[in-house]
């Protein structure tokens, strides 16, 4: 045995030499032996800057919610949090917060949003336990319990995993060497008492949702170099959910009974396999991903990306429910997975989840939310409906409507979907992988810093340029995504045509750049179709799902629906009711001919709402008098449309916008 480990421990490392000897980004954080070579790196927060859209997004969100969240949700997220050392919340809510909080103080250089965070960050470092224990404690005897603050929680693993993401980020702006020493002293306290108390003994979260602790894990490592984290690593695989396994053993395709997986679990296990790839370095890990997202859209999926889960997984009737929580978790899972393995499979999801269903789920102005969504949403009540899970206004636009995970989970998504459009590369490049409005600065080659800047309209049109506003006439590969729905993508550097062979949908532009320079990138966008629940239609242009333009009533609704526990916090909510019809049916044999489309010359950079909606696709459809609301929703799609059920409907003008623009819409079509 003693022989055995031994030629074991020279196996590994003779391959650890040889991973060694490639090459790996030399001026950020990323992987190193044994580790897997990473394809992209992620680059520091605030390193990265938003124009446009993206930047009114970050703003609003500053005016919004995420920045005010310790007032108007004070209950939680003010000074009696137990994160802060008060007797209040300390769980999961508070480090959610903190989660989106982080990255968009640094992101906007906010002086006022960075001093917000700092507290909690300076209580948890100030306050780590001689053990290497961190965050709060149980409370001591004598308090009184406040129902719903979930402190009989307080030591579970899972929250300190939503924190470890938030020093993580922190660090990256900062440099702050007490972070590094707090993961350290966490996690020699972690390595120690995991045999005993494993990841799911306080609560199954901790179990199911591993894979964000073994990430931060993997990161510290990356630093540091200490081969106890490795050891780590191996512990909490162990010990975490084996979804490689749910995504290839058809448990995601039991629908009758259903399959009985949460659906934020689902959203981020998704990243599980791709993260424990990096030590194991088994191909199968990848595919796994790919057979569970495949298992996903047959059985339970949207044409909006999403899947029925409200809050377990409920089948593919587009008027089941999909959590915010899975939303953000999503993006981020492909956000995860993307710079490991350089697949831009997940770059055309992650801009498929940001551009449609992120907007719709917030308000304009960042100050409500909705828990659940439907892609077939044509009434938004406080009244039941067929959702595995229908407590407490689970549809309406409102704060702690639903569950207040959400409110305080929904940070995220934006400000780290801003911080994935750039990488630096293994060849110590950059890559431009996900599409928007943009500037990075960075270094390059051999340490020089550069500036490049997006310009574009994308996601509503399909040019992108590139400017090198700074560099010093310095080479360096400059890698670019193709997306997967383009057919006809054309590239041109300095107004000259460039040439190149494309290796999974990457252009790699390797040259000597200087400021001045352009690429400019022309992605045409085609209608497409396809076919989802019942045969029912779904309409895509380029990264764009579009919906039926359904006129809104919000209508508001003075009544509290605060979160069990939270009696007497005053939280009234929006009611959505149509204004126009909606129960049409688009033609059976429906083709790109159909359509007229109109794109507006100026897109506003607030884009997501009816008024603003930049692009319309008008098309002839049919009304369908029997589809009618039912149980609250929009009725079963009517599956036998032909025309001779309905040859005295007559053919009406609709307009198709956006899905992201909507609050009603209809997403999949019945055919006629």
């Amino acid at each position: 045995m003693r022989k055995r480990i031994t030629l074991l421990c020279m196996v590994f490392l003779v391959v650890g030499n040889i991973m060694a000897k490639e090459k790996r980004n030399k001026h950020y954080v990323t992987n190193q032996a044994p580790l897997v070579v990473q394809k992209y790196t992620a680059l520091p927060l605030g390193t990265i800057k938003a124009k446009g859209m993206l930047q009114r997004m970050l703003e609003t969100q500053r005016d919004g919610l995420t920045g005010n969240i310790d007032s108007v949700y004070s209950v939680v997220c003010g000074s009696n949090n137990g994160w802060l050392g008060g007797t209040g919340d300390g769980w999961e809510r508070g480090p959610y917060w903190l989660d989106g909080l982080v990255p968009l103080a640094y992101q906007l250089d906010d002086e006022k949003l960075k001093a917000k965070a700092q507290e909690w960050i300076e209580w948890s470092i100030k306050n780590q336990q001689p053990d290497g224990y961190f965050g709060p404690r149980p409370l001591k005897k004598g308090f009184k319990r406040i129902p719903g603050t979930q402190q009989d929680r307080r030591e579970d693993w899972w929250p300190k995993m939503v924190m470890l993401k938030v020093l993580q980020q922190y660090y990256t702006a900062t440099e702050d060497e007490r972070v590094l020493t707090l993961m350290t002293n966490y996690f020699k306290y972690m390595l120690k008492e995991l045999p005993g108390r494993p990841l799911g003994h306080y609560s199954y979260w901790g179990n199911r949702r591993g894979a964000d602790n073994l990430a931060v894990v993997y990161w510290l490592y990356n630093i540091t170099k200490e081969k106890y984290l490795l050891e780590l690593g191996e512990l909490i695989h162990q010990q975490t959910y084996k979804w490689e396994r749910v995504f290839t053993d058809n448990t995601i395709r039991r629908l009758n009974p259903l399959p009985g997986l949460h659906c934020v679990n689902v959203a981020q296990g998704l990243k599980a396999p791709a993260i424990y790839y990096q030590q194991n370095q088994d191909e199968q890990l990848l595919n796994s991903v790919k057979e569970g997202l495949s298992a996903l859209r047959d059985v339970h999926g949207f044409v909006n990306g999403m899947y029925g889960g409200d809050e377990h997984l409920h089948g593919n009737d587009p008027t089941q429910g999909s959590e915010l929580c899975s939303a953000t978790e999503m993006m981020y899972s492909f956000e995860s997975i993307l710079p490991i393995t350089g697949d831009t499979y997940y770059a055309d999801y992650l801009e498929k989840l940001a551009y449609n269903v992120l907007p719709t789920q917030h308000t304009d102005d960042y100050t409500a939310k909705q828990y659940f969504q439907q892609a077939n949403q044509v009434v938004i009540t406080d009244e039941s409906r067929n959702f595995f899970n229908d407590h407490n206004g689970r549809l309406v636009f409102g704060t702690t409507s639903g569950y207040p995970c959400c409110l305080t989970n929904m940070h995220q998504g934006w400000p780290k979907f801003v911080q994935n459009l750039w990488y630096a590369t293994a060849d110590n490049g950059l890559a431009a992988l996900v599409y928007g409005a943009s500037e990075v600065t960075a270094k390059v080659a051999d340490g020089e810093e550069v500036t490049l800047e997006q310009e574009t309209s994308y996601p509503f049109k399909g040019d992108v340029t590139i400017a090198v506003k700074k560099a010093s006439s310095v080479q360096f590969p400059l890698h670019l995504r193709i997306p997967g729905w383009c057919k006809n993508a054309t590239v041109k550097v300095n107004g000259e045509r460039f040439e190149c062979n494309t290796e999974d949908n990457i252009i790699i532009v390797n040259r000597k750049w200087s400021a001045g320079d352009k690429v400019e990138l022309s992605f045409p966008m085609e209608i497409k179709f396809s076919t989802w629940y019942e045969g029912s239609i779904g309409v895509e242009r380029g990264p764009l799902v579009y919906g039926l333009r359904v006129e809104e009533n919000w209508v508001k609704v003075e009544k509290n629906h605060g979160f069990l526990g939270e009696q007497g916090y005053e939280d009234p909510f929006w009611e959505v009711y149509p204004k126009s019809p909606w129960n049409y049916a688009l033609p059976r044999r429906i083709s790109a001919k159909n359509f007229k489309i109109s794109i507006k010359d100026y897109i506003d950079d607030m884009p997501w709402n009816l008024n603003n909606a930049p692009i319309e696709l008008r098309i002839k459809a049919k009304r369908i008098d029997s589809w009618k609301i039912e149980n609250n929703s929009a009725g079963k799609i009517p599956s036998n449309t032909r025309p001779t059920r309905f040859p005295y409907a007559p053919e009406e003008e609709v307009v198709l916008v956006p899905y992201g623009c909507t609050t009603l819409r209809v997403s999949q079509f019945p055919a006629w």
